[in-house]
């Protein structure tokens, strides 16, 4: 397990205002998608791209993503065609597959690793010996336990483990050291294919093993849970409810077992008659108490799965006890209910029996009671949304986005940063029924929000990690109630205080609460607790009666006024001069002339700053203007470019709020809008990404990027013949439009 921490106060005050094959296909596929998780394109193409294939229902569970494209059929079938066994090109057997950091290639802990077949390991390797069991899952040298808990969870549900392991895998029929595994990942389905490789270090299994020496399930598992992680070490330390959901695309919630609700023991026992998984462990106060054994032998900043829960007639009275396991499976508690304790003595020997029949190494009885005091927090994960309320015979609604948090653009931080917090991304809820319960007067409606940040243990070697995350919601005013196509500004977050929130911000891979609110309209904003932090996330969101959802974004349109229309004759004698002066015999600005002219003037502007202008931005700036196409302006057409530039040139002034002579990202949103185009965020993304450096846009960069809106907008309208919104055009005119852009 690892320690996480918290971020509790984020709110502000309110203000007013054998042969070895790896074919051609699968080399060149993983060679081209090592780094991408699941779709062969990149960028802004990448998101279009997934969205419309998760439309067509990719990532489902009957239609799971290929991680890396890598098809488990087809490469088997190569495989035993040729007689070869598979090697896979996208997670060889090699030292950066163990790690980066103790782990790392040439450690101490790696030196004299061997990869060693199971084949190789033993006369009679197994699959899966006499069903899979929570004996399979032995811990090795890699701090996992929270991985490894939740499989041990995963062993009591036959359905849900062969869900994760797929039927029909051997070493005997058909075997081409190739197999397969699927995983829930931030939303969808993915089938990951590993070859059977497994890292030996002293004639042992490094990692995880079973109790059976000849049996392999568990071990490939773990191998395919860290190629979709970037390599073993990415696994070390986590939430088993991280483990949870990807065996299950359950939805997770965490009870403080010092805080918890009076029907605890209630929540438990439907959760594990319903299939739930459940884990739980015992908080590191410093680095001194990680993997630390209580005097009663129960171990600290370790993960442990639920698996019963019982009432006992103990000396007249019901004794109501709790079925716990260490993945570890040598580490067992001693106090009382403990295997060999004293209080089995006075239970009704056919019960005893029963009880004591079902145990398994490292599994063990304790009275519920002291379970609350001995452990820190629950964790379950709730198998079905329609599982979160045992009380409801309907099926909870389910909405997920998928949204990111950039650097500039999208990742505003908290409320703690007012100047920013309004950047984050802004879904809508819409809660239009409320619950069904007699008992409750209250006219409220349930949902549970669930915000994950995706990919992070990926960026582990990299240095990076898990991102303190959180959410807020707030209540729709009147004025905004119904609008679809509006990003909520600054002011809105200044004036008005959240209605619920997560219940802190965190470095978990999720965050989730419950809520009730009264029917409505609601706003989410989810975000990083420090501005500035980028991922990827996944909200969801569950409600249990009707309701609609949407993401809050500004509609993309231009309002830049009627063009202008000047004659010669309405330019001033001075402007006319200076024309002349600048454009030289032809009367005519060329590009470079341009360039030079602008870079001039600019350096006279000392508060301005600038690296001066290019030759593509202004080359840009005389497609825009040029009406003829000799790729030169005339004394009119530079005469409206002047006007426009002067006109930006307030406008980025008014902006550039602490008058640094540039603008930062959040600034020049604003200024944009101030321009009359409004943006979405990915947009939004773009400009920045294009224009910004480290945050920060000067003053000519200011003037290419509305230039190029300006330009881009009017080439959109010149297609868009029936003012639709769609443009149409042939290869020639994309061409055109392309090239002269």
């Amino acid at each position: 397990m690892s320690t996480f921490h918290t971020q509790g106060t984020y709110e502000y005050p309110l203000k007013n205002n054998a042969e070895v094959i790896h074919t051609a296909s699968s080399t060149r596929s993983c060679k081209s998608l090592l780094n991408r998780r699941m779709y062969p394109v990149g960028g802004i193409s990448e998101s279009i791209y997934a969205n419309r294939l998760r439309a067509e229902g990719m990532g489902s569970k009957e239609q799971a993503v290929h991680f890396s494209n890598q098809d488990y059929e087809a490469l088997k079938q190569q495989c035993v065609e040729s007689g070869c066994l598979f090697e896979d090109p996208c997670y060889p057997a090699e030292p950066p597959s163990l790690g980066f950091k103790e782990l790392a290639p040439y450690s101490s802990k790696t030196r004299d690793v061997e990869w060693k077949r199971p084949t190789e390991l033993t006369d009679d390797p197994q699959f899966i010996v006499g069903g899979a069991t929570r004996t399979d899952i032995c811990q090795g040298a890699l701090g996992d336990c929270w991985l490894l808990a939740a499989i041990g969870s995963l062993t009591l549900n036959e359905k849900l483990l062969h869900r994760v392991v797929p039927h029909g895998q051997s070493f005997q029929d058909d075997y081409a050291g190739i197999f397969h595994f699927q995983f829930w990942q931030f939303g969808e389905w993915v089938d990951v294919v590993i070859d059977d490789r497994l890292p030996v270090k002293d004639g042992e299994l490094m990692f995880v093993h079973s109790a059976e020496g000849n049996e392999f399930w568990s071990a490939l598992l773990e191998k395919a849970y860290a190629k979709l992680n970037g390599s073993y070490e990415a696994l070390s330390g986590g939430s088993t409810t991280e483990g949870f959901e990807d065996f299950t695309g359950g939805v997770s919630e965490m009870y403080e077992l010092r805080s918890a609700p009076r029907d605890l023991h209630r929540i438990i026992s439907k959760a594990l008659e319903r299939g739930s998984l459940l884990g739980c462990s015992i908080d590191i106060t410093s680095a001194f108490d990680m993997e630390a054994v209580t005097f009663k032998k129960l171990v600290k900043g370790h993960a442990y799965s639920v698996t019963g829960l019982k009432e006992v007639d103990f000396r007249g009275n019901m004794e109501r006890l709790i079925r716990v396991r260490n993945p570890w499976g040598q580490v067992e508690w001693t106090g009382a209910w403990s295997d060999n304790s004293p209080e089995w003595d006075e239970i009704d020997p056919s019960e005893r029996g029963d009880l004591h029949l079902q145990m398994e190494d490292g599994e063990f009885w304790m009275s519920f009671n002291e379970f609350k005091r001995q452990f820190s927090r629950l964790e379950i994960c709730n198998l079905t949304p329609d599982a979160l309320n045992d009380d409801s015979l309907s099926h909870w609604n389910t909405m997920n986005f998928y949204g990111s948090w950039r650097r500039g653009s999208t990742a505003g931080g908290c409320r703690n940063h007012p100047n920013t917090f309004w950047i984050n991304p802004q879904y809508k809820i819409t809660l239009l029924e409320e619950d069904d319960d007699p008992e409750d007067d209250e006219v409220a409606c349930s949902f549970l929000v669930a915000l994950m940040q995706k990919d992070r243990r990926r960026y582990r070697r990299q240095g990076q990690d898990m991102h303190t995350i959180g959410f807020a919601i707030y209540e729709i005013p009147e004025e905004y109630k119904g609008c679809q196509n509006v990003h909520l500004k600054k002011n809105f977050f200044l004036s008005h205080s959240s209605c619920a929130r997560s219940e802190t911000f965190i470095n978990l891979r999720e965050v989730s609460t419950r809520l009730r609110l009264p029917p409505g309209e609601y706003l989410i904003v989810p975000s990083t607790f420090e501005p500035s932090k980028e991922a990827d996330f996944v909200l969801r969101v569950f409600t249990e009666k009707q309701s609609e959802t949407e993401e809050l974004d500004d509609e993309i349109s231009a309002d830049f006024g009627e063009e202008e229309e000047i004659t010669e004759d309405d330019i001033d004698d001075s402007f006319k001069s200076m024309f002349a002066q600048l454009a030289g015999d032809d009367m005519e600005i060329s590009v470079r002339e341009l360039q030079t002219i602008l870079n001039k003037v600019v350096t006279r502007h000392k508060d301005l700053k600038t690296d001066g202008f290019s030759m593509e931005s202004c080359r840009t700036m005389v497609n825009l203007m040029d009406k003829d196409g000799s790729a030169r302006l005339g004394i009119v057409e530079f005469q409206i470019l002047w006007n426009k530039i002067r006109n930006l040139l307030v406008i980025f002034r008014q902006f550039d709020l602490d008058k640094s002579g540039a603008m930062s990202s959040y600034e020049m949103r604003l200024a944009v809008e101030a321009a009359g185009f409004k943006l979405n965020n990915r947009l939004n993304q773009i400009l920045v990404a294009r224009y910004a450096e480290n945050e920060m846009i000067d003053f000519d960069n200011f003037i290419c990027c509305l230039v190029k809106l300006e330009s881009m907008f009017r080439y959109f309208q010149q297609f868009d013949k029936e003012g639709s919104g769609q443009a149409e055009m042939n290869i020639t005119e994309w061409l055109y439009l392309t090239m002269c852009g």
